[in-house]
């Protein structure tokens, strides 16, 4: 409420510690949702985000910060990246696994 109160007093100017204060606020969000994943990756996935990223229920406290922290935009970015990231962890783990050392 403060911040939008500050803001709007000169809706034209740009307000760069807001802005900065919303961003780290934003990575917090983000950076416990992704924690949560990760810590919670063994149970079954029930809730379904953007760009079809599933997660267990005991994130969604931490899926609903994000949300409400981030712009929409940020979200999709950010589910889309992880969702990235795994699948080159998951091919990379994979690609060790079969791999055969010849003597």
């Amino acid at each position: 409420m403060a911040l939008e109160a500050y803001a709007s007093r000169n809706p034209d100017a740009v307000h760069v510690d807001v802005l900065s204060k919303a961003r780290q606020a934003c990575y917090k969000a983000r950076d416990a949702f992704y924690a949560c994943l990760d810590k919670e990756s063994n149970k079954r996935p029930t809730e379904i985000a953007s760009v079809g990223l599933l997660y267990p229920s005991e994130c969604k406290n931490s899926r609903a910060e994000f949300d409400k922290h981030c712009r929409a935009s940020w979200v999709k970015h950010f589910d889309r990246q992880y969702c990235r990231n795994r699948r080159v962890q998951r091919l990379l783990d994979d690609k060790d696994s079969r791999r055969v050392i010849k003597q």
